[in-house]
């Protein structure tokens, strides 16, 4: 089945974002939440479809919640004759995309049936107020010019478009369903204050995504992806945030704040987490004690680490192995 979803810009509280008219026997329910700046969708798919083709006029963030999709991005080429698509991906709970105003998509729901349907958020944000808050970034917290980002400006324009949802990303999309589903009397203001951290929260994601997980290839122009590739390769030993911002050609306390401003997180809790990472990975190994693993990922406190361990892995380091192991 072919079918289009089409929407019209950003409207006054009472017009529809989206005509589903052609999608009756695909979308059984759908619930929708009008505020002032942004409309709230709430989708269930009952059938399995393939290449229903999705277009919005205005930037909107999407969110799994149930179920899966097959996303296909694709761009037009010799004026709308040959259509170039582009590589697809799964789309899973946990998960969100962002789709930028006019970008088109081709979804396939290859699960969806009465008894599991899918199920999905979109939020359709006004572009006059994604605009206003980048301006208002960028004026009051501008950004470090790095060679991704010659401007030093705040920008939800980013190859980084489908993200793992993170804690604080998660919390925010609740956050914002769960205001918008409400009726407290101060539901507007509250919903504006919840799209400013969105929208923020999207940024560093994508920040993270970028720079996180592709250090080495950019580690020789971006002093962050310089710095995080050191921590990287010494998580044994000791790291300060001194050294770091020394390596970053930058004084301690602009490095700590541009690092947080970046990318939601503190430089120690980066640290910290990356050695935990580090540790399930070694604790996979049954030759490394847990006081091995211990020493290796840069800890001299056994109970320090375990109380650590435990903070950011829901499980002490021994639970945790035997979960590997099943045994």
């Amino acid at each position: 089945m072919d079918s289009l979803i089409k929407t019209p810009s950003f409207a006054p509280k009472k017009q529809k974002l989206t005509d589903y008219s052609r999608l009756e026997t695909l979308v059984e329910n759908r619930s929708r939440f009008n505020l002032p700046h942004f409309e709230l969708n709430l989708f269930e798919t009952h059938q399995k479809s393939e290449k229903v083709h999705l277009t919005f006029d205005t930037l909107t963030i999407t969110s799994m919640i149930r179920g899966k999709k097959v996303m296909k991005p694709f761009e037009k080429i010799h004026f709308e004759t040959i259509e170039n698509q582009k590589q697809a991906f799964d789309y899973l709970p946990g998960e969100s995309v962002i789709v930028p105003a006019n970008e088109k998509m081709i979804i396939d729901f290859p699960e969806a049936d009465e008894k599991n349907p899918t199920q999905c958020l979109a939020i359709a944000i006004d572009n006059e107020k994604v605009k206003g808050i980048l301006d208002t970034l960028n004026q009051q917290f501008p950004k470090l010019i790095t060679p991704q980002n010659k401007n030093g400006s705040w920008t939800i324009e980013n190859p980084n478009y489908h993200l793992k949802n993170n804690i604080e990303l998660k919390n925010v999309i609740d956050r914002i369903t769960h205001i918008s589903l409400g009726k407290d009397s101060a539901k507007n203001m509250l919903a504006d204050l919840a799209l400013q951290e969105l929208l923020i929260r999207i940024m560093q994601t994508q920040a993270c995504n970028l720079v996180f997980n592709e250090y080495k290839k950019y580690s020789s122009q971006n002093r962050f992806a310089f710095v995080i590739e050191y921590v990287e390769n010494h998580l044994e030993e000791q790291i300060t945030v001194e050294k770091l911002s020394k390596l970053a050609c930058m004084s301690e306390s602009n490095f700590y704040k541009a690092f947080k401003r970046e990318f939601g997180i503190t430089p120690v809790d980066y640290i910290l987490k990356q050695r935990i990472n580090r540790a399930k990975k070694l604790l996979s190994d049954v030759k490394l004690s847990i006081t091995d693993v211990c020493y290796k990922v840069g800890f001299n406190s056994l109970s320090y680490f375990s109380s650590l361990f435990k903070k950011y892995a829901n499980q002490s380091p021994s639970e945790f192995r035997k979960s590997i192991f099943g045994k």
